[in-house]
């Protein structure tokens, strides 16, 4: 089995229902098991600011799946969403990142592990050492735009969660 960590994030409407949506269809995965999930934060929009605040997460999960096969199942969930790639960092139903998988290192047309901005976003950042505190990644004192939201006790009491 393969562990691997992924960055969800929303602004578009009913932000938490995104998230819990795209949690579930990951979960419902033949080869994907989600082990651990972080609380939810909401953050201030990153490079394209003039936009609604974000609702953002990450989730560790254990697969089957090779890393780009991965990224593939992330769009697909993004496409079953309505997810529109307009404007660049902009407005968005939903937005899956695939930011760690084992100790891969690569790149590629289609992705790159780790994830290239990863270490730069704290609204990544603080929901991935919530759940990944061994990780190391140097200071994160910059944490203005990132508030929380939510915190859930499980996966299940997330999924059940009619908000």
């Amino acid at each position: 089995m393969n562990q691997s960590y992924l960055s969800l994030g929303s602004n578009m409407g009913n932000r938490f229902e995104m998230l819990r949506q795209s949690v579930s269809l990951l979960a419902a995965h033949q080869a994907i098991t989600v082990t651990r999930i972080s609380s939810l934060y909401e953050t201030d929009p990153v490079g394209y600011v003039d936009q609604e605040p974000f609702l953002n997460m990450v989730v560790q999960l254990e697969t089957e799946l090779k890393a780009l096969e991965l990224l593939k199942v992330c769009q697909e969930i993004e496409e079953v969403l309505n997810r529109e790639r307009l404007v660049r960092w902009g407005p968005r139903t939903i937005d899956l990142d695939v930011l760690l998988y084992d100790q891969v290192t690569m790149e590629t047309e289609r992705l790159t592990l780790p994830h290239p901005r990863m270490h730069e976003r704290a609204f990544v950042l603080i929901p991935l050492l919530e759940i990944k505190p061994d990780l190391e990644v140097g200071d994160v004192s910059e944490t203005d735009g990132v508030r929380l939201w939510k915190s859930y006790k499980d996966l299940e009491a997330f999924l059940q969660d009619a908000n």
